[in-house]
């Protein structure tokens, strides 16, 4: 009978002569799901033998990965913002970088929330994900307010324009308890609303048509109106952007995922809106250009981030 240590000798040499850059891993995340071990117990004990069906499991799982499919869709499962969701072909995969939009959509809305007192009566925040997918943004913001007991006085609506991707949405709102205060709506970009928004939030396709099939194999997995933004990989994002006149309330803000290259042209758009709007654009982690701060003007506003 093999052991762990066999499996994932032969597994991340079979991964690595594939093209995964990241093989070991890969491997081990692999092994773990068919021995329904935590990738951490796999490490811990590579002596431990592996039962016939586990190996002919594992075996089953380095083929798909070796054909390139990408390791969330084979295990079912993508850890974004400290939760678990589950993925599959209908909907884009959340990637890390993404973690920045849900922490600075809390602390916009934390601000909003403490800045000034609310009196009796007002109004809860209107918070908007535009193109949700997997529901990942809006459900992990949910998980937070909800952990800092700021969830009621909050309103999260999740658009997409794909009907499989709501629905898993859905599954993943059902799963991490919040399906009762995240609303879930298809539409294309923006919902029909009678008020509009104190906060958007958009994680929307922002890579140019030309570079899609140059992405790694894996992309090809996902669907392409997830990754494809146009010619030059704002279409979308620029639809955004010259709506949001009537879709965010004045005082309002917009955070927008966007490519390291596209800030310039973002702020060139946010620029050319009638009214009074700023742009900022924030770096991640590895310095980067990742997030557009759009605001529109208050007639009067208080307080300070």
């Amino acid at each position: 009978m093999a052991t762990i240590r066999d499996l994932l000798t032969t597994g991340t040499a079979r991964l690595r002569a594939s093209g995964s850059d990241s093989a070991r891993l890969d491997a081990e995340l692999l092994l773990g799901r068919a021995i329904g071990a935590e990738r951490t117990a796999v490490i811990a004990h590579p002596e431990a033998p592996v039962g016939a069906d586990a190996a002919i499991a594992f075996e089953a799982a380095l083929v798909r990965r070796e054909a390139g499919e990408p390791v969330a869709y084979i295990r079912g499962v993508k850890e974004f913002h400290g939760l678990a969701f589950e993925v599959d072909r209908r909907a884009l995969i959340p990637r890390p970088e993404t973690e920045l939009l849900v922490s600075e959509a809390e602390r916009e809305v934390a601000w909003r929330l403490t800045s000034a007192p609310r009196p009796a009566g007002t109004p809860g925040l209107r918070v908007v994900d535009i193109g949700t997918g997997s529901g990942a943004v809006a459900i992990a913001l949910a998980s937070l307010l909800r952990a800092r007991r700021m969830l009621p006085e909050v309103t999260i609506l999740a658009v997409d324009c794909s009907a499989d991707a709501l629905a898993l949405a859905r599954e993943n709102a059902v799963g991490h308890a919040v399906a009762d205060t995240v609303e879930f709506v298809e539409a294309d970009l923006l919902p029909v609303t009678e008020r509009p928004f104190d906060l958007i939030l958009a994680n929307l396709p922002y890579i140019p048509s030309g570079e899609v099939d140059r992405l790694p194999v894996a992309a090809s997995f996902e669907p392409r109106p997830a990754l494809d933004g146009g010619p030059d990989g704002l279409t979308v994002i620029r639809r955004l952007v010259e709506a949001l006149p009537s879709v965010l309330l004045p005082g309002g803000s917009a955070l927008l995922e966007i490519g390291f290259d596209q800030g310039p042209a973002v702020e060139a758009v946010v620029a050319g809106l009638p009214g009074q709007w700023s742009c900022r654009i924030q770096l991640d982690l590895s310095g980067r250009p990742r997030l557009a701060h759009v605001e529109r003007a208050a007639a009067t506003r208080t307080g300070g981030r």
